[in-house]
């Protein structure tokens, strides 16, 4: 692990970075759009990067946790199990991810998180309202709770969304409880994949503290923001969110895209 002299202006810059992206992470989930960056260009390796990213963001998911929990809007009781699949799958994806190459996963994601978006968009499912489930808690458990954390830990981009469309789609949560739970389940795939890249050494200390205290801080505000806005906050941002994450990884594995809107826009 490096030795890194961080200066006032980068701490600053960690800190402030980790508010943005607690806030956003906490309400949406994409905090580490907003991060990575960030982190990438202080000098830190993709890997190393990756590794750091996953320690701040398990401070915010956990401030976010937190809240919900203490504020009633989660029972961990009731999800424990899921809690359990999520982890395990969690674990499992770490583990593959250092075995194969990941490129067709990130040419295949953006599509699916467009999709998402175009759900969030215009489905009359999406809403605070109580719909029926459409499958039990166990079966959800091991499908989106296993698959969902195997995806946390093997890639990464966009798992808050895939969570929360679980939630609403399958299990008929409203939106603002899908939000709420879908937090706690990030909290658990993040623990599990951070565990993994701390033994293995890549994880920068000293920069994911930093950045950690600026999440504790956005993810309390983000947190509060679900409660009190519910749904008038969430929706547009998920779909934001999504469409960010989706451009960020179509310019990212497809180059020539960018080439071509250049021309495009400027001839």
């Amino acid at each position: 692990m490096p030795d890194l002299q961080l200066s006032l202006e980068i701490l600053t810059l960690l800190l402030f970075t980790g508010m943005l992206a607690g806030l956003v992470d906490a309400i949406a989930g994409g905090g580490g759009l907003i991060a990575l960056p960030v982190l990438l260009s202080t000098g830190l390796t993709p890997i190393q990067a990756l590794a750091t990213n996953k320690l701040q963001g398990s401070f915010g998911t956990f401030s976010a946790s937190l809240y919900f929990v203490r504020n009633g809007l989660v029972n961990l009781r009731e999800i424990r199990f899921m809690v359990a699949c999520t982890f395990a799958g969690a674990v499992a994806g770490t583990l593959l991810v250092q075995q194969i190459d990941t490129h067709f996963l990130a040419s295949l994601i953006p599509l699916l998180l467009i999709a998402i978006a175009l759900y969030f968009l215009f489905s009359p499912r999406i809403s605070d309202e109580q719909r029926h489930p459409r499958i039990g808690s166990h079966l959800f458990s091991l499908s989106v709770g296993f698959g969902g954390g195997f995806y946390d830990g093997f890639f990464g981009p966009g798992t808050g969304s895939f969570f929360a469309i679980g939630f609403v789609a399958l299990l008929g949560f409203g939106l603002t409880r899908a939000t709420t739970h879908t937090k706690i389940l990030n909290l658990t795939s993040n623990i599990a994949s951070l565990i993994f890249f701390l033994i293995a050494g890549h994880v920068v200390l000293s920069m994911g503290l930093v950045m950690g205290a600026g999440q504790l801080i956005g993810a309390r505000l983000g947190a509060r923001l679900v409660h009190r806005r519910g749904i008038k906050i969430i929706r547009p941002l998920i779909v934001t969110v999504s469409i960010l994450i989706s451009l960020k990884l179509l310019l990212e594995n497809h180059p020539g895209l960018l080439q071509g809107l250049r021309q495009v826009l400027f001839g």
